[in-house]
């Protein structure tokens, strides 16, 4: 993360905690192990590190409804009674080690936990911390080796030789937890894949593929191509505890190629179904879940609605660098529960400021207020005079064919023109659409060029500047590169 106070991350839309806890209670894995949890008592036999004793395995599936001739079900089972145990919702006693007597294992009990009792009657919050726990159980899982690696670094001994295995526990959970920050800022990121999902292929050259790398080599492909597989194998372990909504790799795909990214494969994807090749999305509850693993390691993410009960500084301040969007959803959420007429007051005096935010907190503050009707008008009435709003009040009246608006006198004109050109900079950059404003805001002024480079705002030269490489009629342009170094000599440095 930057240094800088601004968060990098948009913000999400998240569902309120009630509707998040019943999805986590529809969760396969999660509701498996509730289950589980109410089945445990006195006859409940584990080992030494708390697992279900191999015996038993067959009645908890049972108990879970799987099929008995499914050869998995046991496995199954396992699972959902690990995450029951590590979410609380089980409390085990491990065996007493016996020194070595007797000829038969030792075995521990176990029996429902207190936890349990916070799926029925504690608040959604509770539920979701169960629920995070469970994901954090499934998250470790996922990150260990398949089988067939395992299988393959075990010594003559049976035992697994790690030096063979090449693998480092904190570096593949690192390694999983970029893979679904990736996701989830392909999902939160407008402009990206919002609610469709993301290919597999995408996600693990995110990975993979170096920033800047043009086409990928066949050694980079086939690194996407190991990924992509790895990554397979992970999100159908995902998938059961509600985190994702996987589609799979094709077998059928795999049965074609040893490589399934192999460069003429890859050439033909576009040709093809490219769900064959994977698809992810992240569920409503996976969103809420990666963003409270973010918060946890000090990421800043935000989520819509936070400001809500914050001041309109505040508001103004963290918005400026969401996209409009997600700015108005906020907005709109931060004004639901306040009288407007007070609103627009705070509103108005948040927006002031020569700090180098201050045109993009008034661009906010005008979207913000542009849906108000007359109720907003007297504070609006207020500011006609201020040298930083009067600008943005009498385009606002104008808007609603107020007619006793009076006329800005040249100097505010030249003010607001270079506060909106700075705050359109800010809030998108030197986008294709801003040479045609510079052009609308400077056509009825004639000398325009040689007044605005003394405007008393602090983005007049870096405004200036731009309109030189930017505005579309290059007479105009030379004009404003001349007004830019006149302003920069008047400037103290």
């Amino acid at each position: 993360m930057s240094a800088d106070s601004h968060p990098t991350l948009p913000p999400v839309r998240l569902h309120s905690d009630a509707e998040l806890a019943r999805d986590a209670l529809g969760a396969p894995l999660f509701a498996r192990a509730v289950r589980l949890a109410r089945w445990a008592g006195p006859d409940t036999r584990v080992g030494v590190g708390g697992e279900l004793a191999t015996d038993q395995l067959p009645e908890a599936a049972a108990v879970l409804g799987l099929d008995a001739a499914d050869a998995n079900s046991g496995g199954y089972a396992s699972q959902a009674w690990r995450v029951a145990v590590d979410t609380g919702l089980v409390d085990v006693t491990e065996p007493e080690d016996d020194g070595g007597e007797g000829d038969e294992e030792p075995f521990g009990t176990a029996a429902p936990g207190e936890d349990l009792a916070l799926v029925t009657s504690g608040a959604p919050g509770d539920v979701l911390d169960l629920w995070l726990a469970a994901l954090d159980t499934v998250l470790a899982d996922a990150a260990v080796p398949d089988l067939d690696h395992l299988v393959d670094a075990l010594d003559a001994g049976g035992e697994i030789d790690f030096g063979r295995l090449d693998w480092n526990p904190g570096r593949e959970a690192d390694l999983l937890d970029g893979v679904l920050a990736n996701l989830y800022l392909l999902t939160v990121t407008e402009g990206g894949a919002a609610d469709d999902p993301v290919p597999l292929p995408v996600l693990a050259a995110s990975m993979v593929v170096p920033n800047g790398m043009g086409e990928p080599t066949d050694a980079v492909l086939e690194q996407v191509s190991d990924a992509m597989m790895r990554l397979d194998d992970q999100f159908r372990q995902l998938e059961p505890i509600g985190l994702v909504e996987f589609r799979p790799v094709d077998e059928e795909l795999m049965a074609e190629s040893d490589d399934p990214l192999e460069p003429e494969t890859a050439s033909a994807a576009d040709d093809e179904d490219v769900s064959r090749y994977g698809l992810v999305r992240l569920t409503s509850l996976g969103l809420y879940g990666i963003r409270a693993r973010m918060l946890e390691a000090g990421v800043d993410a935000p989520a819509v609605g936070e400001l809500a009960e914050k001041g309109a500084d505040a508001l103004l301040d963290a918005v400026s660098f969401y996209s409009e969007n997600a700015a108005q959803a906020e907005i709109e959420q931060w004004l639901a529960g306040r009288e407007l007429p007070a609103a627009a007051v705070e509103l108005l005096a948040a927006a002031r400021g020569d700090d180098e935010g201050g045109p993009l907190r008034r661009l906010r503050c005008q979207q913000a207020l542009a849906p108000a009707g007359p109720e907003a008008e007297p504070a609006v009435r207020s500011v006609l005079d201020d040298p930083e709003l009067g600008g943005l009040a009498r385009v606002w009246l104008a808007e609603r064919g107020v007619s006793d608006v009076p006329a800005p006198d040249p100097e505010m004109v030249f003010w607001l023109t270079v506060d909106t050109i700075a705050a359109q900079l800010a809030a998108d950059g030197e986008t294709e659409e801003l040479p045609l404003l510079m052009e609308s805001l400077t056509a009825h002024h004639a000398g325009f060029f040689e007044e605005v480079w003394r405007v008393e705002h602090p983005a007049t030269a870096y405004v200036l500047e731009a309109m030189g490489r930017l505005h579309p009629d290059k007479k105009a342009a030379k004009e404003a590169r001349k007004a830019a170094f006149k302003a920069r000599s008047r400037r103290p440095a």
